[in-house]
């Protein structure tokens, strides 16, 4: 993987530059701010190195066979890396609107080129989900859309949500990161519950970035079976998803 300085931008008109940041070993994804994007391991590349990240596959719980995972933002490219690598018998897809984004991933975050089963697209999101051809095509949908100010989803309306639904598969499952201002949260839930069958959001792991999961249709949750699975997921992919399961089981708790 090629290593550039601090300093190396990607900053081609009529988006936001895309800019780098290094720090203990840790590259950091901006979009011209001080926000950041994502983030890998130089050491661990393949890894997911963001704890919230790591939650947006909490999907594996209910679903272990996807056919096609599309993720809308690519940050950083480490959901798509890892869906790539990891399900060799699924077709990836990850839609992004900033080209700068696109090639500093390929430059310095070692997202692979398309091929037979990876398809990194420059896109609207929305044009994407509103699109018929992708409607009921897609088992797994990672939602995590911000622009360089970062206060809140791009895309956080009823409509935007519906169609993420309408993407989905009978049994798919969405997963997105909610951030930004306190108002955000309860709009975008809001927005989700209006056309999911079931909306769980877990605790805060990461300067408040929440994550939910979004069901097409509600799951019959069973506990032991999750911690099961959640240890299997711990063995092979070194994903803390023993978390996740608790998280679940937390919501519901509250929920009574």
């Amino acid at each position: 993987m090629k290593s550039l300085p601090t300093s190396a931008r990607y900053d081609q008109p009529g988006h936001p530059p895309a800019t780098i940041t290094e720090f203990q070993g840790v590259r950091s994804l901006h979009l011209g701010t001080s926000w950041v994007q994502g983030a890998m391991r130089i050491a661990k590349p393949d890894a997911i190195e963001l704890e919230y990240v790591q939650m947006m596959m909490m999907w594996m719980l209910f679903h272990d066979q996807p056919r096609h995972i599309v993720q809308l933002g690519l940050g950083s490219a480490a959901l798509t890396k890892f869906c790539y690598q990891r399900f060799p018998d699924a077709r990836v897809t990850a839609v992004e609107l900033n080209p700068n984004v696109i090639a500093i991933c390929r430059a310095l975050f070692g997202l692979p080129d398309n091929d037979g089963r990876l398809n990194v697209v420059e896109m609207n999101a929305l044009d994407f989900v509103m699109d018929p051809a992708n409607h009921g095509a897609v088992d797994i949908l990672q939602v995590d859309l911000y622009d360089e100010e970062a206060r809140g989803p791009v895309l956080d309306t009823p409509e935007f949500y519906q169609a993420c639904f309408d993407c989905l598969s009978p049994n798919g499952i969405m997963t997105t990161n909610v951030f930004g201002e306190f108002s955000n949260y309860d709009k975008n839930l809001q927005a989700m519950e209006l056309v999911f069958d079931a909306v769980v959001w877990l605790p805060e792991v990461h300067d408040a970035n929440i994550v939910v999961i979004a069901f097409k249709q509600s799951p019959q949750i069973d506990f032991s079976v999750l911690y099961e699975r959640a240890g299997a997921i711990k063995n092979r992919l070194n994903l803390r998803a023993k978390a996740w399961v608790d998280g679940l089981k937390g919501w519901m708790l509250d929920q009574q």
